[in-house]
């Protein structure tokens, strides 16, 4: 569905539709979509240009409560009709605005991406950035956790889990998944195709376009539904609406979902391979002669990102469950290097693919606890920073990089194996993102200093329950 895509003509639009409601959609600095409705009736125009004022205090790492108020500058672009809500909604994005300055707030991961792309543009290297990201996710028919004073635990379930094989069902029908044996089975071993399916037709009735959808291969409910790749700020949104229509639709049907990148140990991790490339008008500017039959620019793109990884996986890798996920044995992309065809590699050239408008590189180390708008803007910026600096990236490395020799692992250059080795990284190398003050000092230290309170939670200070199987008798 085409809306307006003008505020005031939006707004006669969706009067004529019989809206009763608008409601006000934006993401913190830590992905996470909060909202709020009001009455179509008390809304005009100027929300589109100065915008409708809220408290921001209670938003994690944003304001004071001194200084808390702050303006939702709303954007026509990507709206759409709630599918969910039982009264007719119209549901918008939204920028964040200081009202005393009525500037872009620094710390609105929508203005940082926004920024991202303009620095792009103003380089002249390019004019549209896309992105297409694969985001795998879990579904679980019950998942109970709690940390407490007196105790810790996590304990979740899926129908078809490898662990159900012996279970008292009633009847147990068999065809469960086994470890690592999730991808791509038919049904009646993929049980949630058709909950799947509804999301595709969900997202496709709120305009956003998808390519295909499967099972992946951990057992426990994992999959993947593909987006038709789009310019970067609009598939950053596609994928705010991708994450809540599947959410949803599953708790719609008795089910839960999660984008947690290792929620099941010792089976494969949920990751967000993410597609990307750079256009000047129609022409595809990562097709070339080169390897893979990509262009220098692809190449130095390609160094730029091998270059900062340890520092933009701050990210796009944003937790330290995505640490879990990133270890060798499970598919895992540990591996800074970048390689066609080689799944192993932490940039893969896809190569099974015709045409100069195919030409594309992959990302393969993202995953989909991060904040779409910061992920794509730090990847953004490491690649523009590599292309004006005409960073090498090496040779590819073609090889299976579980069994290499141990010459050729000691030439490797790993992950950094933890968040607080990430955060240590973005401290010391943050230059290339502040370039076009896409983003500032005030946001990196602050995003810092959230994120290794959360580290220092986890690691330092709360007892883990392996902890009393480890430890409990010595």
């Amino acid at each position: 569905m085409n809306l307006p895509q003008e505020g005031k003509e939006l707004l006669k639009w969706a009067e004529k539709e019989g809206v009763k409601y608008l409601d006000i959609r934006f993401t913190d600095m830590f992905g996470l979509t909060h909202h709020y409705t009001m009455p179509l009736h008390t809304i005009n125009a100027e929300a589109f240009n100065y915008g409708i004022g809220f408290d921001g205090s209670s938003i994690r790492g944003w304001k004071a409560i001194n200084e808390s108020d702050m303006l939702n500058v709303l954007d026509t672009k990507g709206a759409f009709i709630d599918p969910f809500f039982k009264q007719k909604t119209l549901v918008v994005f939204s920028n964040i605005h200081d009202p005393k300055t009525e500037e872009p707030y620094n710390r609105d991961p929508r203005n940082i991406l926004k920024k991202a792309i303009a620095n792009m543009k103003s380089s002249g290297i390019a004019d549209t950035a896309y992105m297409g990201p694969e985001a795998e996710f879990f579904i679980f028919s019950n998942v109970r956790f709690a940390s407490q004073m007196q105790g810790s635990y996590y304990h979740i379930d899926s129908p078809e889990a490898s662990w159900n094989m012996g279970a008292h069902e009633e009847p147990n029908l068999g065809h469960k998944l086994r470890i690592k044996g999730g991808y791509f089975p038919t049904p009646p071993n993929d049980i949630f195709h058709d909950l799947r399916g509804e999301t595709l037709d969900i997202l496709e009735e709120i305009g956003v376009p998808t390519e295909k959808h499967h099972h992946e291969v951990a057992s426990a409910g994992q999959g993947e539904i593909n987006l038709v790749v789009d310019e970067a700020l609009q598939m950053a949104d596609s994928l705010i609406k991708y994450k809540y229509v599947l959410k949803n639709v599953a708790k719609k049907h008795g089910y839960s979902v999660t984008f947690m990148p290792k929620p099941v140990f010792n089976d494969n991790g949920s990751g967000m391979h993410t597609h990307q490339s750079l256009w000047k008008g129609n022409k595809n500017l990562f097709a070339g002669d080169g390897y893979a039959h990509l262009s220098e620019m692809a190449f130095n793109y390609i160094g730029g990102m091998l270059e900062h990884a340890p520092s933009i996986l701050a990210y796009t890798n944003p937790t330290t469950n995505s640490y879990k996920r990133l270890v060798p044995g499970y598919e895992a992309p540990v591996n800074l290097v970048y390689s066609a065809r080689n799944r192993s590699a932490s940039i893969r050239i896809p190569i099974a693919v015709k045409g100069d408008k195919a030409r594309r590189i992959e990302f393969r180390t993202p995953d989909a606890s991060c904040c779409p708008y910061l992920a794509f803007a730090a990847m953004l910026q490491a690649g523009i920073d590599g292309i004006q600096n005409k960073t090498n990236p090496g040779d590819p490395t073609d090889y299976d990089l579980y069994s290499a020799s141990p010459e050729q692992k000691a030439k490797l250059r790993a992950v950094p194996s933890g968040l607080t080795k990430v955060l240590d990284a973005l401290e010391i190398n943050n230059k290339f993102l502040k370039s076009g003050d896409v983003f500032d000092t005030d946001f990196i230290d602050n995003y810092i200093a959230y994120k290794r309170s959360e580290v220092e939670e986890i690691v330092n200070l709360r007892p883990h329950p392996h902890e009393f199987v480890l430890y409990y008798d010595c």
